[in-house]
């Protein structure tokens, strides 16, 4: 199973739902809380290509998106492979 980390930040509720679907598929995923440091923000940015939006989550190498990405993924039956490596 590849990494998955996903930057946040407290009192963002698609954090919230994006951890929840992670949380539900049973998937161990580092959290990376964005919201006190502007160097973390800024590594995040970058590696997002220019989102600055949280949250932004990757899965191994492959940056997926935020939260409507990944929930749309796991509709379209797309998430499951990505988590199985």
């Amino acid at each position: 199973m590849p990494s998955v980390e996903i930057y946040t930040t407290p009192s963002c509720p698609y954090c919230h739902a994006a951890k929840r679907l992670l949380d539900h598929k049973g998937v161990a995923y580092a959290e990376i809380d964005v919201s006190r440091d502007p160097g973390l923000r800024q590594a995040m940015t970058v590696r997002a290509n220019g989102r600055r939006t949280v949250p932004q989550i990757f899965i191994g190498a492959r940056h997926v998106g935020g939260s409507d990405d990944i929930h749309a993924l796991d509709h379209a039956g797309k998430l499951d492979p990505l988590l199985a490596g």
